[in-house]
């Protein structure tokens, strides 16, 4: 009699009950060439670590360089495990863990900020509430007509969180982010 094959491991689960499990903002500078962004995500993907938010795009032209921003969330020592063996690819020239870093001005956490744009339908007093709570959230109107709304904003994705909510009961169609952008506080660089 076969016994139940168990589901693969995942490393959410293999870490101590003790160590809480953290959301974290990476920040990674590699060379702007095919195939690094593969091989930075496989190694997340091949860890069984989920990226819940991924950025990139070239920094510096002249020195073909880009910058790859993952939010992803694990347990301290896992992290620290996985930004080691970041480092340790070849097109990799520093992985920062903006989370960790704090500014000169002894605030921690970086300037974090996301685009959404989201459309929301409906007429009469539902159209006129969604239009009320974009001007509070400082949402723009980029396109509308008698029926919709199409709203751009920007903020830390907490704030996109709320928008979101708020408009699913007025209407509603679809959404549409970027991902986290991401610098560390202070003077200094990566």
């Amino acid at each position: 009699m076969n016994s139940p094959v168990p589901p693969p491991a995942s490393a959410y689960f293999i870490t101590p009950e003790k160590e809480a499990i953290e959301s974290r903002i990476l920040a990674i500078i590699v060379d702007n060439e095919p195939g690094v962004l593969a091989r930075v995500i496989g190694l997340f993907s091949g860890r069984g670590y989920n990226i819940e938010s991924l950025t990139v795009s070239e920094t510096e032209h002249e020195k073909h360089l880009s910058r790859i921003t993952v939010v992803t969330k694990g347990a301290p020592h896992v992290i620290e495990q996985l930004k080691s063996q970041l480092d340790r690819i070849v097109p990799v020239h520093r992985v920062v863990d903006l989370t960790r870093a704090a500014g000169e001005d002894g605030e921690s956490g970086p300037v974090e900020r996301e685009l959404a744009i989201v459309k929301v339908a409906g007429q009469g007093e539902k159209r006129v509430e969604a239009l009320r709570l974009a001007d509070v959230f400082r949402a723009k109107v980029v396109d509308s007509s008698i029926e919709h709304f199409v709203f751009e904003l920007t903020g830390r994705p907490s704030k996109l969180d709320k928008f979101v909510a708020i408009m699913a009961p007025l209407g509603l169609v679809e959404v549409c982010r970027t991902g986290v952008a991401a610098l560390s506080r202070g003077k200094d660089g990566m």
